[in-house]
């Protein structure tokens, strides 16, 4: 999944109609509930097949879908160009696919949304880029919030929560690489040449670590469901609207997918959540929406 620069500002038409804009942000929505609902359908779905395996062959299966969309239109160039930013984006879905096989998919969910808090450090650190108080403020607040989080469970700090934590770290960074990279090219292109690289990695890794076998047939639904739906359609329509909307009012629409997350790790797996952990949750989100709040809130 391609995320949104936190609070980044980008050109928008501004004549949208408020019916047509409440149409664009209900299909984005809709895209963020799928997002959040495989995170309990990857979970099952790696049991069975393994992490690695599972995301080569969703890549793949994404890879082609999109590069039949745009197959008259190719360009190296984008290609090239979007490659080294697609390895980051394969890292980042190795490593949360790797936490979310060693913890909970309500955890996994959540901790994710930090990406929103990594993506404005990671422009600080390759790019200068300044970053406020307020971003300040939520870096903070979200580390109090994932303590409590993590920290407040049953057994401890998974293993997995900090897997997916570093995983959330290399969303961040791909956020900061493909807002400066991406400018000028085609934006399908751009998707098709991350979600190659991505599965070169993912089929590299593969190999290395074993035999390839052919997925069995409990996990096609997940492999058609997360290649086709939550990778290949999901960014149609997140590139579709961002390029209607402004990129605070899509963040927005997309940090509520740690909230279907849990929901339906609560609601498919039983996950289950102590008072202190709710509290953490609370925080973790509840600031990046804060934050995000302000931000439009200033520019209007």
């Amino acid at each position: 999944m391609d995320r949104v620069p936190f609070g980044c500002p980008s050109a928008r038409s501004s004549d949208i109609r408020p019916a047509r804009r409440l149409a664009l942000a209900g299909l984005l929505l809709l895209v963020v509930a799928v997002w959040g609902w495989t995170f309990v359908v990857v979970k099952d779905a790696v049991a069975v097949y393994g992490v690695v395996p599972f995301l080569a062959v969703r890549f793949a299966i994404g890879s082609l879908a999109v590069g039949l969309c745009c197959a008259r239109r190719i360009e190296l160039r984008a290609l090239r160009t979007a490659a080294p930013v697609g390895l980051v984006l394969g890292l980042a879905f190795l490593l949360q696919t790797l936490g979310l096989s060693r913890s909970t998919a309500t955890n996994t969910g959540l901790i994710t949304g930090l990406f929103v808090v990594f993506a404005p450090l990671a422009n600080r650190l390759l790019f200068g880029v300044r970053i406020g108080r307020l971003v300040w403020a939520t870096v903070g607040t979200s580390l109090l919030g994932l303590a409590l989080l993590t920290g407040a469970a049953p057994a401890g700090l998974a293993a997995g929560d900090l897997l997916t934590m570093c995983g959330a770290a290399a969303f961040g960074l791909h956020v900061a690489l493909l807002d400066h990279r991406s400018k000028g090219h085609d934006a399908w292109l751009v998707a098709l040449g991350q979600l190659i690289a991505a599965t070169l990695l993912f089929t590299a890794v593969w190999m290395c670590r074993g035999p390839v076998a052919w997925p069995p047939p409990s996990v096609w639904p997940a492999l058609l469901i997360t290649g086709l739906l939550a990778t290949a359609a999901a960014y149609f329509v997140q590139t579709y609207v961002q390029q209607r909307l402004s990129a605070v009012e899509t963040a927005m629409i997309i940090l509520l997918e740690p909230l279907f997350a849990a929901l339906f790790g609560c609601l498919l797996q039983h996950d289950r959540l102590t008072a202190l952990q709710w509290l953490g949750a609370a925080l973790l989100v509840g600031s990046v929406f804060a934050a995000e709040l302000c931000l439009l809130a200033r520019r209007r």
